[in-house]
């Protein structure tokens, strides 16, 4: 399918202040952008670059007062994931170097206190995507999916303690047990088509079979029509918006139609 994807982002600050926006979806092995762009009013100059996981980010100073954001793409998915239920651990040796950080713990990510729970969530299952999709299973029938329970600084600890989140708890405990189990995980931001209520999402993948699959705990099938903006370790590495100063973001609107 061919999506345009966008939001509009308005901010206020109360002197000039530096920002780092990751709002632009790149083409690669599972979509590919056909036209994009990214509008400032008032115009701002701005500055693009890539960081050390490839995102494309934009880096600009916001001026004193109000300043609207809007990011814009079309691009091409696939209406489903793939999905293989064969597909084995991958071992160390064939996994590339780069890959290898994604089995670590990291901010919101403690997977290094989470085997034992990992072992249990995981019991019966074949090693690789097997144990993945036990792990998404476990979460969607296990923790409740609810705003306003947990906060930018909730961990796959929390989340666990409180049995409620949203997409970005239950994409970082999804990725902390994987990690658990030597298995590795990472965080993924961005649209995804006909979601109920719209707004900006996260996921998680996980690297078997010496590839990485889509896992989405948060959506009761294998559900295609996404467009990904971000990847990273956790959330603390793919945030919409990361500020050096007091902004305070007052509307974002988000939108995924067919083109």
């Amino acid at each position: 399918m061919r999506l345009d994807v966008g939001c509009r982002l308005t901010f206020e600050a109360p002197w000039p202040t530096g920002i780092v926006l990751m709002v632009s979806p790149q083409s690669g092995e599972a979509q590919n952008v056909v036209t994009e762009q990214l509008v400032v009013d008032p115009a701002t100059h701005v500055r693009s670059y890539h960081d050390s996981f490839g995102n494309l980010c934009h880096r600009l100073t916001l001026p004193t007062g109000r300043t609207t954001v809007a990011a814009a793409a079309t691009v091409d998915v696939g209406d489903e994931i793939d999905v293989d239920p064969t597909a084995p651990r991958s071992e160390f040796e064939t996994i590339p170097d780069w890959v290898l950080e994604y089995c670590l713990p990291s901010r919101y990510c403690p997977s290094d206190t989470l085997y034992d729970l990992a072992s249990t969530v995981t019991a019966g299952a074949l090693p690789g995507y097997p144990q993945v999709e036990a792990i998404r299973a476990w979460i969607a029938s296990t923790i409740r999916y609810e705003y306003g329970t947990s906060s930018s600084t909730t961990s796959a600890l929390d989340t666990i303690e409180s049995r409620a989140g949203v997409c970005r708890d239950f994409a970082h405990l999804g990725i902390a047990l994987c990690r658990a189990l030597q298995i590795p995980a990472r965080m993924v931001v961005g649209y995804l088509h006909e979601l109920v209520p719209m707004d900006a999402h996260a996921w998680f993948e996980a690297f078997v079979g010496d590839r990485w699959y889509t896992f989405d705990a948060t959506q009761p099938s294998a559900k295609g029509n996404r467009v990904a903006v971000a990847y990273g370790r956790d959330a603390a590495d793919v945030a919409l918006v990361t500020q050096f100063g007091p902004v305070a973001l007052t509307e974002m609107y988000v939108s995924v139609d067919p083109a």
